[in-house]
C-alpha cells in the first residue's frame, strides 16, 4: 500500500506512526536495547512475504508454494553461520524468550536445574523470573556479581556449579556493562557436566563486528536477538554444535511454534548481510568507543556507575549517586527527548518498580553517525536534567537543544 493509499485506508493508524517517526526523529534513543534498521530491513518488513504460511523447514514444508520461502531462510542461515561460525543454525525464533524456551525445551526435562546470574543483577527474566516460563518450570540456581567490584567473580561461580550441579549454565545478560569470559564458563561447564549456553541477544552485533570475543565456538549453544545492536528485525536465532540441531529443530518446531514468520526471516538475512559488510565493523567499534567515552564523562559529572565504567554498549548508573531514583530519573530526561529505562543495580535496597539505577546505551545513537564529540553533549544534557529536576523551564530549553541537535543526525528509514 502507497503512502497516500494509507492515509486514505487507516489515516488514525498513519498518523500515530507519522507521531512515532517524528518522536524518534526528535529525541535521542539511549535505551540499551534499542536500536534502528535500514530502509532494506523494513523493506523486507513490509511486504508480501508476511502473506506466506510456511510450516517446517527448507525443503520439508507442510504447505504449497514455498519454494521461494525455502530460498530465503537458506539464505539467512548461511549468512548467520559466515556472521558467527555457526554449525547450526535456526533462524524462527519468534523473539528472545521463545528462542530460550525452545534452548531449554530441547535439553531438559520439568524442575532440572538452570544455573543464571541472579535477576537483580543483570540476568533476564527469561533466566528464571519466578513469573516467567524459566522460573516455574525449572530449578534456578543464581550466581551473582562481587559486592565491591561489581564483576562477576568466576571463583564463586565455579563453587556454586560444583556445588550445585546444574544442568544447564547460562552466560549473558541484559544489564552487565562487562564483557563475559567465555572460556572461563567453558571450563566450570565442563567440570561439572553441563550444557553451556551463552545469551548475546545485547551484544550480538559487536562480536559479529568483531568488537568483542565471540562465543559461537566456545560455547554448545548461543541464542540472541536479532535486534539491538545487530540492527535487525525484532526475532531471534539459535545456533549451536551439530549434535543438538535436531533436538532444537523440532523444540521450535512443532514443539512451540507454528509458522515462521517469513516477512521477518527475510529482513534477518538482509541484517545478516548488513553485518558481514565492513563497514559494520567499524559500527562495531565505534559503539563501544561511544560507550567508554560517555562512561567516562558521566564519572567526571559524579554519577557513580556499575563496575566503575563498561567493555560494551551498555551502561549502568546507581542514581543514587545524584539522590534520585532510577524511576525519577527516567521520566525527567525523557521530558528532555532523552530516553532511557529504569533498572535494578546489583543489591539494590529498592523495588524493581522504583530501583536505584538508569540503563544507558550508545548502539542507537551510533547508528546516528554521532561519535565521542556527541557524547560528551549527552553527558552535558544528562546532569543538566539532573541538576534541574525540578525546574520545569530548564528542562524544556534542554529539550529544545535536543530537539535541533538530533535533526543534524537523520533516524535511518524514516523518511
Amino acid at each position: 500500500m502507497s503512502k497516500n493509499n494509507f492515509t486514505i485506508e487507516d489515516k488514525i493508524i498513519f498518523d500515530l506512526i507519522e507521531k512515532e517517526k517524528n518522536r524518534q526523529q526528535n529525541g535521542l534513543e539511549l535505551i540499551a536495547s534499542e536500536n534502528y534498521t535500514s530502509s532494506a530491513v523494513l523493506n523486507a518488513m513490509g511486504s508480501v512475504l508476511t502473506n506466506k504460511y510456511s510450516e517446517g523447514y527448507p525443503g520439508k514444508r507442510y504447505y504449497a508454494g514455498n519454494e521461494v520461502i525455502d530460498d530465503i531462510e537458506s539464505l539467512a542461515i548461511e549468512r548467520a553461520k559466515k556472521l558467527f561460525g555457526a554449525e547450526y543454525v535456526n533462524i524462527q525464533p519468534l523473539s528472545g524468550s521463545p528462542a530460550n524456551f525452545a534452548v531449554f525445551f530441547a535439553l531438559l526435562n520439568p524442575n532440572d536445574k538452570i544455573m543464571a546470574l541472579c535477576l537483580d543483577q543483570g540476568g533476564h527474566l527469561s533466566h528464571g523470573h519466578p513469573l516467567n516460563f524459566s522460573g516455574k518450570f525449572y530449578k534456578i540456581v543464581p550466581y551473582f556479581v562481587d559486592p565491591d567490584t561489581e564483576i562477576i567473580d568466576m571463583n564463586e561461580v565455579e563453587k556454586i556449579a560444583i556445588r550445585e550441579r546444574p544442568k544447564l549454565i547460562i552466560a549473558g545478560f541484559t544489564a552487565y556493562p562487562r564483557k563475559i569470559n567465555w572460556k572461563g564458563f567453558r571450563i566450570i561447564a565442563d567440570k561439572v557436566g553441563a550444557v553451556l549456553m551463552g545469551d548475546i541477544s545485547h551484544t550480538a552485533g559487536l562480536i559479529a563486528g568483531k568488537a568483542l570475543e565471540n562465543p559461537v565456538p566456545i560455547c554448545d549453544i548461543v541464542t540472541t536477538t536479532t535486534h539491538k545492536t545487530l540492527r535487525g528485525p525484532r526475532g531471534a536465532i539459535i545456533m549451536s554444535k551439530e549434535k543438538y540441531a535436531r533436538n532444537i529443530a523440532r523444540a521450535v518446531f512443532p514443539g512451540l511454534q507454528g509458522g515462521p514468520h517469513d516477512h521477518i526471516n527475510a529482513a534477518k538475512a538482509v541484517c545478516f548481510g548488513e553485518a558481514l559488510k565492513p563497514s559494520f565493523q567499524k559500527y562495531a567499534k565505534q559503539v563501544i568507543i561511544n560507550a567508554k567515552t560517555l562512561s567516562e564523562e558521566l564519572h567526571k559529572y559524579g554519577f557513580r556507575l556499575v563496575s566503575r565504567g563498561t567493555d560494551t554498549h551498555l551502561i549502568l548508573i546507581d542514581m543514587s549517586s545524584k539522590g534520585i531514583s532510577g524511576k525519577e530519573a527516567e521520566v525527567v530526561l525523557d521530558k528532555a527527548g532523552l530516553s532511557t529505562n529504569k533498572n535494578m543495580i546489583p543489591y539494590d535496597k529498592r523495588k524493581p518498580l522504583d530501583p536505584s539505577g538508569l540503563r544507558i546505551g550508545t548502539a542507537a545513537v551510533t547508528t546516528r553517525g554521532m561519535k565521542e564529540k556527541e557524547m560528551k553533549k549527552i553527558a552535558l544534557w544528562i546532569n543538566e536534567v539532573i541538576s534541574n529536576k525540578n525546574n520545569d523551564m530548564k528542562i524544556e530549553n534542554i529539550k529544545k537543544e535536543v530537539e535541533k541537535f538530533a535533526k543534524k543526525f537523520p533516524v535511518p528509514g524514516a523518511k
